[in-house]
């Protein structure tokens, strides 16, 4: 029973094996590039992109190829133009079946059961005549400048035509245009002088503006040289004056230091000075009291030299008053050189000095005053007496300044006249008696008093003498 069943297993899969290598035969596929049209008892139908099965004995097919054809258009005769020139025109057209079921319907009838060759000459002959028609109504001049114009005329010509057999033209390009007469080379020589012309122009121009660009560059260069150049001065001339600026405040500051220096050594020196004065100042101060304490001493000298001198004048009369009044002269005279030379001492010293030497001064004065009091109180008594001194002492002076003249006589010459005792020697000795005889006269004219009454005048103070000395004696004995 096993058995049975499993050969009829195998006879079943070796069936359904049969049935689906069957159907494989059966089946056919239509790739994107292709279409197949199925004809026989069902009809005509296209398939495109699918797949479908054909029974055989009662269905069959062929495929229609939907993928691109390119093939060169270029006929064998020349090609007139508008103008008549003749040309030779090669092309290139793309061309393929429409994608759409009449298109595929169309084409299908029209060309399923002719070669590739055959197909592409047919649509060869299509395009040429079209390419006549346009070549005709165009210039070379288009036709060579405007090649995009020409295959757009053409596949809107061929449009029609080719839709007719289920076709559309992709694109139509010209290869090349040529001609016998070489009508297309000299067209281009007049665009080829003209182009060469504003070559050659603008080469000139492109020249001009290089250099006017170059000159202008230049002259910018040179402006900016001239320029960096006198920034570049006056930066120098602004670092000169920056250095002499800052030269001259090193001068002026060093001066000022030197300055400031110099006014320290000066308030220093001057210090010194001061202090220098201060010192002389001091030391002169007490020279002064010494001096002040001489000077007392000195008045003190001086009063009891009066004293003293009173006391001979009395005793002495005549000369000792004569002797007296020599001293108290020659006394007045040191002690106004004194008070000269002090004066001019105390006007280098300072305040202290002056009122210490106007102090002393004033005492000095003082006692220059109670001398004079005392020399008054003498001459009061003793004043006619002390007249007839002062000029008979003065006589030898007199006398002395009268005969100065001749001691200045170095030499003599005496011329005698032989007039006895008035000429020669004589003469001379005469004239120095008469000289002298005029010495009481001018005594007389000088006193204002006779010598007869002055010598009567001594007389009596001789006698009145020991009268006034008795008080002074005691005062003396009193002192002592």
């Amino acid at each position: 029973m096993s058995k049975e069943v499993v050969i009829i297993a195998v006879l079943a899969v070796l069936v359904l094996l049969l049935l689906m290598s069957a159907l494989a035969t059966l089946f056919r596929k239509a790739g994107p590039h292709e279409a197949l049209i199925v004809y026989g008892m069902r009809g005509t139908r296209i398939v495109k992109g699918r797949g479908t099965v054909i029974f055989p004995m009662i269905e069959s097919f062929r495929q229609l190829s939907l993928q691109l054809m390119s093939f060169d258009v270029a006929p064998q005769q020349d090609l007139y133009t508008k103008q008549g020139v003749a040309v030779t025109v090669e092309a290139v057209a793309q061309i393929k079946v429409k994608s759409d079921p009449e298109s595929i319907q169309t084409a299908a009838e029209q060309f399923l059961t002719k070669t590739d060759q055959a197909r592409e000459g047919l649509i060869r002959l299509v395009m040429e005549g079209h390419l006549r028609g346009i070549i005709g109504q165009l210039s070379v001049e288009q036709i060579v400048k405007e090649p995009e114009m020409v295959g757009d005329r053409m596949r809107a010509t061929c449009a029609d035509d080719m839709s007719k057999m289920g076709l559309e033209v992709v694109s139509f390009t010209i290869k090349e245009v040529r001609d016998k007469n070489e009508y297309i080379t000299n067209m281009g020589r007049p665009d080829i002088a003209r182009i060469k012309r504003d070559a050659d122009v603008a080469a000139a121009e492109a020249d001009r503006d290089t250099a006017i660009r170059r000159a202008e560059a230049m002259r910018a260069a040179a402006v900016a040289k001239a320029q960096a150049d006198q920034e570049r001065v006056l930066a120098e001339a602004l670092s000169l004056a920056k250095q002499a600026e800052a030269q001259r405040d090193l001068e002026i500051k060093k001066a000022q230091y030197v300055e400031l220096v110099k006014r320290q050594q000066a308030q220093a020196d001057k210090s010194y000075d001061i202090q220098a004065n201060i010192m002389q100042q001091q030391v002169t101060a007490e020279a002064v009291k010494v001096r002040q304490i001489e000077k007392e001493q000195e008045v003190k000298v001086q009063e009891a030299e009066i004293l003293r001198h009173e006391k001979e004048l009395i005793a002495t009369v005549l000369k000792n008053a004569e002797i007296e009044k020599q001293r108290i002269e020659m006394l007045a005279e040191a002690a106004r050189r004194k008070m000269s030379m002090e004066a001019e001492g105390a006007a280098y010293a300072t305040r202290a000095q002056g009122e210490a030497e106007a102090e002393i001064i004033l005492k000095k004065g003082e006692a220059e005053a109670k001398a004079m009091n005392v020399k008054a109180e003498a001459y009061q008594e003793w004043n006619q007496a002390a007249v007839v001194d002062k000029l008979i002492t003065g006589l030898p002076e007199v006398v002395k300044a009268m005969a100065a003249p001749l001691a200045n006589v170095d030499k003599i010459t005496i011329v005698s006249t032989g007039d006895g005792n008035a000429a020669g020697v004589n003469k001379i000795t005469g004239d120095i008696t008469k000289i002298a005889a005029q010495v009481p006269a001018l005594f007389e004219t000088l006193s204002g008093m006779q010598m007869s009454d002055l010598l009567g005048n001594i007389k009596s103070i001789k006698e009145r003498a020991p009268k006034a000395a008795r008080p002074n004696g005691s005062n003396d004995a009193q002192q002592g």
